[in-house]
């Protein structure tokens, strides 16, 4: 309410008080605190859970490569596992894993025994089946012979047949053992 006109109140300058004398101002309220202990948990848990996951990944990685890789530990091991590839499983790719590179034929006498078998299957109807023997190693440094007789066993009008053949199969290591040659022993 403005004072009245002629009044001597309206007439007296308006006295400030010093700005380093003032009060300071009011404090404003402080807000609530919110709960930090959510924020932590869920922060926690998050790491744990990346944790988790590369952890998984880095082990499933690795059990692929285990899985995925063919075993050329040693000269027998190989040649094994060839056999088992190239006449039971037919699986050309898994096999190319397990011969030396560059040496395609090395390995014609053995492409030429599947392709002998395959031929037989059509032409009565049957199933061959090819097994082996134990593998006998002859090692000399950083190449070796495996010996080993294949068995091919099949049933033709109800009677079973087993033919015998003794093969010779030369390994070498590089970096892993890997089949080289493999011909028909006499």
């Amino acid at each position: 309410m403005q004072p009245p006109a002629g009044s001597q109140v309206s007439r007296v300058p308006a006295q400030r008080t010093p700005p380093d004398q003032s009060a300071p101002p009011a404090p404003l309220p402080v807000p609530p605190r919110r709960p930090r202990r959510l924020r932590t948990v869920l922060t926690v848990v998050g790491g744990v859970l990346a944790l988790l996951c590369v952890g998984a990944g880095v082990t499933g990685y690795v059990l692929y490569e285990r899985a995925a890789t063919p075993d050329r530990s040693a000269p027998d091991v190989v040649v094994d596992n060839y056999l088992r590839e190239f006449l039971v499983n037919e699986n050309d790719t898994r096999a190319e894993l397990l011969v030396c590179e560059g040496n395609p034929d090395g390995l014609a006498e053995l492409r030429t025994l599947r392709d002998d078998l395959r031929d037989r299957e059509r032409r009565f109807a049957t199933t061959l089946t090819v097994s082996w023997g134990a593998l006998l190693i002859k090692r000399e440094g950083e190449s070796a012979q495996v010996e080993t007789d294949l068995i091919l066993s099949a049933a033709v009008d109800g009677i079973s047949q087993t033919d015998r053949q003794r093969w010779r199969f030369q390994t070498r290591l590089k970096d892993h053992w890997r089949v080289c040659e493999a011909t028909k022993r006499i």
